[in-house]
């Protein structure tokens, strides 16, 4: 209460100045004949004050039509209202406000408890009302948390964890609101409704601007365990960043790198890029260039290059490999190599770099070089003597047989199980479930 205190001192010094001034702009008429009597007029409006109840500490001096108000009252409103009642009283010519506010804090306090007075007689009579309104509460409380326990028939709706979950919070939303808006009907308080609901729009406009990254992503994520563009475990490219999905969560989408690392992604971000998911097809094509000399058979080169391609167990016969030539340049022609492989059995870089291997020792058998660059040299001064002369002949490299190894071309399960360890160790929620088909590879 301390701090209304500069506003009664206001309210208080300018009482003081109204009451020494004169209201020119008071357009009451003063009669000249006629006159009521200073009596009548006392009296009148001393019966005008007690009718209407409050200003019994108001003293009432009358002169010549003149009225004058002395006394205590609890406010500035009683103020305002007595000397209202007193214009407008007949055969009032003016009114001099001479009335004070109490500055005792607990006259001040007086007005406040009798408010109280009244409110607690109020909720007195209204006990059998709020008891109900309770029961009505503590019944759509039950009924929401039944609803919540058992939501099987959720199950059978064609919607994602997180879409289930959305909907189940809106029934028991729903719920909770036609309770309390029926016990505010009971206790005939339905106008607290609309100051609520007004106050709760410029709260979440206020919130929506504060946390507008936050409510992005979460509706981000709402769309994307909706329409599943990926699983735990796809092997999935997003604006650049590479590596398997391990978790989606109501905020961004987890990935862990090809090199172990976690990348979180925001799930806004995501929905506003391009999404490349390479393990949604098993099916994956790879392909790598191999240069060769001009003075080769490029027919021949093309049949010892699918041969090859063919002896790899891990490329697929359907699609079948393909060999191309793809550029001729001056000293080399680019020959480019395309071959299939089931990624969700072999590793995509295993076998594209088996394929290599194998590519470059069917053409060090067959003598198919792999020409280097060449670089033209002209001399300006003539050499007066040549020590050697020069051949343009190159010998052939001699091949050394080395043992035959079987290379390793497995499927490579180090992420796999990274996120397995991650899903064990980590308390986040996941809103994806994992894929029944099996790990998979990038």
């Amino acid at each position: 209460m301390i701090r209304f205190l500069p506003l009664a001192a206001l309210l208080f010094f300018s009482g003081l100045a109204s009451a020494q001034e004169i209201d020119s702009g008071n357009n009451t008429p003063i009669e000249v004949e006629k006159i009521t009597s200073d009596t009548a007029i006392k009296n009148r409006l001393r019966e005008i004050y007690d009718a209407v109840g409050g200003f019994d500490s108001v003293e009432i001096t009358v002169k010549s039509g003149v009225v004058t108000l002395r006394g205590e009252v609890p406010s500035a409103r009683v103020q305002k209202d007595a000397v209202s009642l007193s214009d407008r009283t007949g055969g009032v010519v003016l009114t001099i406000n001479r009335l004070t506010e109490p500055t005792e804090i607990t006259s001040r306090f007086a007005p406040a408890y009798e408010k109280l007075q009244q409110m607690g007689r109020g909720i007195v009579m209204k006990l059998p009302l709020l008891g109900a309104a309770l029961i009505i509460l503590i019944l759509s409380g039950y009924f929401a948390k039944l609803v919540g326990q058992r939501h099987r028939w959720l199950d059978r709706l064609p919607f994602s964890s997180l879409g289930r979950q959305l909907a189940l919070r809106a029934v028991r939303g729903v719920i909770m609101i036609v309770g309390i808006l029926f016990a505010l009907e009971l206790l005939d308080a339905t106008a607290i409704v609309g100051a609520v609901m007004g106050a709760a729009g410029l709260a979440g406009l206020a919130l929506g601007f504060a946390f507008k990254n936050i409510v992005e992503n979460y509706l981000a994520g709402v769309l994307l365990s909706t329409r599943n563009p990926f699983e735990i475990g796809d092997a999935v490219e997003i604006d650049g960043q590479t590596g398997k999905v391990a978790r989606l969560t109501s905020r961004d989408t987890v990935l862990v790198t090809l090199d172990g690392n976690h990348l979180r992604i925001p799930n806004a971000k995501v929905m506003n890029s391009v999404l490349l998911n390479y393990s949604r097809n098993p099916l994956r094509r790879f392909d790598f260039y191999v240069g060769v000399s001009t003075e080769f058979d490029l027919t021949e080169v093309k049949r010892i290059a699918m041969e090859t391609l063919k002896e790899n167990p891990a490329v697929l016969d359907d699609p079948a490999p393909m060999v191309a030539i793809d550029s001729l340049g001056d000293s080399a022609i680019q020959v480019r190599l395309f071959a299939w492989l089931d990624q969700s059995k072999h590793s995509f870089l295993k076998v594209k770099s088996e394929s290599i291997r194998l590519i470059k020792e069917a053409f060090d058998e067959a003598g198919i070089e792999m020409p280097e660059p060449i670089y033209r040299v002209h001399l300006r001064e003539r050499l007066t003597a040549l020590s050697e002369s020069v051949s343009g002949e190159k010998p052939k490299p001699e091949t050394v047989s080395a043992p035959v190894t079987e290379e390793d071309i497995s499927a490579d399960d180090a992420i796999d199980d990274q996120i397995e360890a991650e899903a064990l160790n980590s308390t986040e929620e996941n809103l994806l479930h994992q894929n029944p088909s099996g790990k998979k590879n990038p």
